[in-house]
């Protein structure tokens, strides 16, 4: 069966080559060799720049793998989504269509 191609759209492309290099900048503040990062990760050398440059063909796995590899760094992960404006916005929208609330006790 072949492997389905996923569609990066340009600003997505953009935001990962952007985090790559954060992620890069982080690794060099921290004074630490492509070596140990991906040693700490455990991936190689190759798959770190890939990382670093922000390639969307590598698993979400392995960037949070480099992120804990870059001393914990992958609690940040945890702000992915956390402030959905546009969903909480949508929700109350649907509350608000004339909804009645159930009746207590049952």
């Amino acid at each position: 069966m072949p492997k389905k191609s996923v569609v990066i759209m340009p600003r997505t492309r953009e935001i990962l080559e952007i985090m790559g290099e954060q992620i890069k900048l982080a690794r060099l503040r921290r004074n630490l060799s492509m070596d140990l990062v991906a040693e700490r990760a455990g991936i190689s050398r190759a798959t770190l720049w890939s990382v670093e440059k922000g390639s969307p063909s590598v698993s979400m796995g392995i960037y949070a793998a480099v992120l804990h590899a870059l001393n914990n760094m992958d609690e940040d992960l945890l702000m992915i989504a956390r402030d959905d404006e546009l969903g909480r916005k949508l929700q109350d929208l649907n509350l608000m269509t004339g909804k009645r609330a159930g009746k207590k006790g049952k």
